[in-house]
């Protein structure tokens, strides 16, 4: 059995109508379980491919294991193409603006008609209500939805340091497109199914209004939040480097006492319940800072790793390349760029069977690799050579 054969998701095919990033981000998902993902894009490739700056990582991360085809969908000939490579498949994605996907005909209410068992999700800035209509971005909903409140200092909103409401949006896409496939083995028909950004950054502070609704009172952004916890900080090290250290357990207090000869808070009773550390942290705090302070980064973290303690350098993105745990578990896979560059780009962070998904396909040129998957629709060569000549499709292989 080869290996596309024996991922989870073998045989399923997946045509996809994507952009940026909720839409790539739930199918990589897809197409890293082993599913067979065609993308499709304009004539002159998806714009993605072409943005520079915070956005220039976006079709590098979430392009894997897909294929390509370019193809015109304002053409009648394009569209039959496209009509054709859907009947055949169990899943369609697409994140356009609302109505766009109507418009060139591709509906779920007109699909469905001839591939009943299709499920087609549609990610979107909002289900249905009153914003469905409106065009929204990650950076809008976090904006509306708490969470920049949450992240940036009072009177200071500010995004938070990656997409995550577009990645979580695509996320919860792809949880759903799972349900629908196994509801599928009962009923044997297919179904709609939608993801938003609005409702996933509610989802993601709902933990923030549960703890209104328990204590009370209003939740303050997490810069100037009331921890906790009486360590749950970071702390400077001797040689200019910060460590972030966690202290979540009365178990825990009595080994970080123990660990760092912290002997007059042990002995101290009215410190063994966290509640009361809590309440005495401007007292705890400036003596654990002032060790801390006489510890180089390395030796610090190699004591608070002997402890079991949960602890964590400050790093930056560019440090996971070299990133030893990372690098010697599959965490990080091999990819070509479009420039040629080999890099390494992070995995689909789980394992199955004691498997990592892994590359098998790499970042796709425009139009490269669907010929196959229009032979499968019963086009020929000479077919698809004609339509290339005619410039409804664009092939790179």
């Amino acid at each position: 059995m080869s290996e596309q054969q024996s991922l989870p998701l073998a045989g399923i095919k997946v045509v996809e109508f994507t952009h940026m990033v909720m839409g790539p981000a739930a199918g990589v998902l897809l197409a890293d379980l082993g599913a067979e993902v065609l993308k499709i894009e304009p004539l002159t490739g998806d714009n993605t491919r072409r943005l520079k700056g915070s956005g220039a990582g976006y079709f590098p991360m979430y392009n894997r294991n897909k294929q390509s085809l370019c193809v015109d969908l304002k053409s009648d000939a394009g569209k039959k193409v496209v009509l054709g490579l859907i009947e055949d498949a169990d899943i369609l994605i697409e994140n356009f603006r609302p109505g766009a996907m109507d418009k060139l005909g591709f509906s779920y209410e007109a699909l469905s008609k001839s591939n009943p068992g299709l499920i087609y999700c549609s990610l979107k800035g909002f289900l249905d209500g009153p914003y469905e209509h409106r065009t929204a971005l990650d950076e809008v909903t976090q904006m509306m939805g708490g969470l920049a409140y949450m992240t940036g200092l009072p009177g200071k909103p500010m995004r938070a340091g990656s997409s995550v409401i577009d990645i979580t949006g695509g996320m919860f896409g792809a949880i759903a497109i799972l349900a629908a496939l196994e509801e599928r083995h009962r009923t044997g028909h297919g179904q709609k199914v939608k993801s938003s950004l609005y409702e996933s950054t509610a989802f993601m502070v709902g933990q923030h209004m549960a703890q209104q609704a328990v204590s009370g009172v209003a939740p303050q952004p997490m810069s100037v939040r009331t921890s906790a916890w009486a360590v749950y900080d970071i702390f400077d090290t001797a040689d200019g480097d910060q460590v972030f250290v966690g202290v979540v357990s009365d178990t825990q207090w009595r080994l970080f006492c123990e660990a760092f000869s912290f002997d007059d808070f042990a002995a101290d009773e009215s410190l063994t319940l966290n509640n009361d550390r809590v309440a005495q942290r401007e007292r705890i705090l400036p003596v654990i800072r002032e060790r801390f302070g006489s510890m180089t980064k390395i030796d610090l973290m190699a004591a608070l790793d002997k402890t079991g303690l949960p602890f964590a350098p400050i790093a930056s993105p560019s440090d996971l390349f070299t990133d030893p745990h990372l690098n010697e578990s599959g965490g990080l896979l091999d990819l070509t760029l479009h420039t040629g560059e080999k890099t390494k780009l992070p995995a689909m962070p789980v394992d199955m069977g004691g498997r990592r998904m892994s590359v098998r396909h790499d970042l796709p040129r425009e139009g490269e690799g669907s010929r196959l998957a229009l032979l499968n629709t019963g086009l020929t060569d000479s077919d698809i050579d004609q339509l290339v000549s005619d410039g409804i499709l664009r092939a790179a292989d």
